[in-house]
């Protein structure tokens, strides 16, 4: 029977063949060691084949201290990948070993996935997207397909449709009280990130909404917007859905229709809070291009240059505080996406005396500028680590210096909690406040140590499955120390940033939406299973940390559809440790032995040494519309997109959502 057709989109590519693979001709995985090395007994010896222009002279330029000698023997970790746009680019100088510690190649890849209009969108490969489908792929290498690696939407990047029947006028509706509220709510959801005008000036502009003055007017539309974040952000509540949909469609209609022909401090604040609930809305797309229309109107107003000599201390006040909460959410969001920002040139222009410009009266004024210069670390990182070909751990260090510094000289008032129970619920802003920025710093050592910590695990899963801890092999598959070292950090600072926000979430602090602090715990909550996947036994520090996350970001999906994504790729991911546990539990209890193997089993199969390993599927009990004699039962011959398809038999998880109109993952 002819091998079934498969659309060149949903092929799986591996991005660099290992040494066996090359010269038997077979399909290779991509990962070290591969599956079929894996199968053969011999993961120690898998090794990726190096391209013959790797060896370039660019490679290695005529140097004194550049060995003459024939190349020495490189291990996985230490092996730059290298691409047909990158082949003839020359490569930094090999780190010497002695006073720096060795780069590792990344393993993430940038991905082109589809919008919800059809259109590829990018993903860099600093984003959790790009590490969730390593991670997919690691996990159907060791396990074989599952519904944590295997879905038919895996090149879609979910979405949802904008509300298409806004709820009639709420205008009237709302007295002043619940604006109130929802401001309040406002205030909350966006401390630590945002701080575009102080509260006296917010209850001043809600009094004032109905002048017919021409400031009024251009003010109206960021009163509405809000009002819609504070809304989306409450518990669920249909009535609460109704205003956020109708205020935000009216604050919507009147940026397009007034403010979008003459830049404004005004349309710089709403185009930002407009991103900010796109986020909350779960369109990320769109809130990146709003993003781009409030950096390109700051530039038009010169936000990003010192004019000190010219205005009033006020007037500079508002502006430096206005162009910080752009760089903060612009730095964060483009953090998440692995998309280059609005605003890193310009913010090279700006230097100390935006910063010096705040006389930080109060807490929301320092936790801006906190952020702000932790923004400027995390711009570094990713120009640094994520543009070149492989992570050097000595830039990764020196970046680790400055993140410490900085945690060092924050002030005591953005760390000192509330006393009580009772001020940490009046002081909820603060406390908010608080939880975004320390996310925020445990995030940017996530995004520093992530490239060392693949690299380390890669090869634990290795001496993990084949039981290599046990052989006499030498340094075939040593962990590096400095990437081990870096490794642990990433780990740690996915933990902590578990813990915090489990701590709050058993407080009844967090909000019943929150946009970035979802992705920020989905990144950590995919960094500590890789963690729990990578290890025969349980750690109990970890295994509480992962399952707070999944808690805390399934009751996100109330309200967030975003979130109920999330929620199902952890569940499935935990399914999946679960497997690899009991199958390194069977490995351990079979005989060890080459010479021996079990003859006979009621499964119908015979257990040995090197089928320990194997993927096991038992076909008979799934139903499937292809013929069951033509698949090859081994993984040699088996193509990944032909599983896409693969019958699981429990249904998956319904995303609930606050629209009716979703495109599926």
């Amino acid at each position: 029977m002819a091998r079934p057709k498969v659309h060149p989109a949903n092929r799986l590519r591996a991005y660099e063949a290992c040494l066996f693979c090359r010269t038997s001709k077979r399909r290779c995985s991509g990962s070290f060691p591969c599956q079929n090395c894996i199968r053969k007994g011999q993961a120690h010896s898998c090794m990726p084949s190096r391209r013959r222009e790797s060896f370039s002279a660019s490679r290695q330029p005529n140097t004194p201290d550049a060995p003459s000698g024939p190349v020495a023997a490189i291990t996985p970790s230490q092996v730059l990948p290298s691409t047909d746009s990158q082949r003839h680019a020359p490569l930094a100088n090999p780190v010497d070993q002695g006073s720096a510690s060795p780069e590792a190649p990344h393993k993430t890849r940038p991905r082109m996935l589809r919008s919800l209009q059809g259109e590829r969108v990018y993903v860099g490969r600093a984003a959790s997207l790009s590490f969730l489908q390593l991670l997919r792929d690691t996990v159907t290498q060791h396990i074989g397909p599952s519904q944590f690696s295997h879905n038919v939407k895996l090149e879609d990047m979910l979405e949802t449709e904008p509300p298409k029947n806004v709820s009639p006028d709420f205008d009237d509706q709302l007295d002043l009280q619940q604006r109130q509220a929802l401001l309040r709510a406002y205030q909350i959801a966006t401390s630590g990130f945002l701080y575009l005008m102080p509260e006296s000036e917010l209850m001043q502009l809600l009094h004032n909404r109905r002048c017919d003055t021409g400031h009024a007017q251009h003010t109206t539309a960021l009163l509405d917007v809000m009002i819609a974040i504070g809304a989306q952000s409450h518990k669920h509540d249909p009535t609460k859905v109704q205003i956020e949909h109708f205020f935000f469609a009216r604050g919507q209609r009147r940026a397009f229709v007034s403010l979008l022909e003459n830049p404004s401090l005004e349309m710089v604040c709403l185009f930002l809070l407009m991103s900010f609930y796109m986020l909350g809305a779960c369109r990320r797309n769109a809130a990146f291009m709003y993003l781009g229309v409030a950096a390109r109107a700051a530039v038009a107003l010169g936000l990003h240059i010192d004019v000190s000599g010219s205005l009033s201390v006020n007037e500079q006040q508002r502006r430096a505080c206005v162009w910080m909460s752009l760089c903060n959410l612009d730095l964060l969001v483009s953090s998440i996406l692995g998309r280059p920002p609005a605003t890193a040139s310009l913010r090279s222009e700006t230097g100390a005396s935006i910063t010096e410009a705040l006389q930080r009266n109060d807490l929301a004024e320092e936790g801006l500028v906190a952020l702000f210069n932790l923004a400027q670390i995390l711009d570094e990182t990713i120009t640094r680590l994520y543009s070149e070909k492989a992570a050097s751990a000595q830039v990764a260090e020196s970046i680790l210096e400055k993140l410490k510094r900085w945690s060092d000289g924050l002030p005591e008032s953005l760390l000192a909690p509330p006393g009580t129970e009772q001020e940490c619920l009046a002081a909820q802003d603060r406390v908010i406040g608080s939880l975004h920025i320390a996310c925020s710093y445990h995030f940017a050592i996530i995004i520093v140590t992530r490239p060392f910590l693949i690299s380390t695990l890669g090869v634990r899963l290795a001496r993990v499955h084949d039981g290599l801890a046990e052989r006499n092999l030498g340094d075939v598959f040593s962990e590096n120390p400095v990437h081990s070292r870096l490794a642990l950090a990433c780990t740690d600072s996915a933990l902590y940033m578990l813990q915090t926000c489990l701590e709050i979430h058993r407080s009844h602090l967090l909000l019943g939406n929150m946009c970035i602090l979802k992705a920020f715990i989905f990144a950590a909550a995919l960094v500590v299973g890789f963690s729990l996947f990578s290890q025969k036994d349980p750690n109990p520090d970890l295994e509480e940390a992962f399952t707070g996350a999944i808690d805390i970001l399934h009751m996100f999906s109330q309200q967030s559809a975003q979130a109920g994504h999330y929620y199902e790729i952890l569940s499935f991911l935990r399914n999946a440790i679960a497997e690899q546990r009991q199958r390194l539990s069977n490995q351990d209890q079979s005989s060890k032995s080459q010479y021996v193997s079990k003859l006979f089993s009621l499964n119908g199969r015979r257990a040995s040494r090197q089928t320990d390993g194997a993927v096991t599927v038992n076909l008979a009990t799934l139903t499937s519309p292809f013929d069951m004699n033509s698949v090859p039962l081994e993984w040699e011959g088996m193509e990944l997109p032909f599983w896409d398809s693969f019958p699981f038999t429990e249904e998956t998880l319904p995303l609930q959502d606050r629209t009716s109109d979703m495109n599926p993952l």
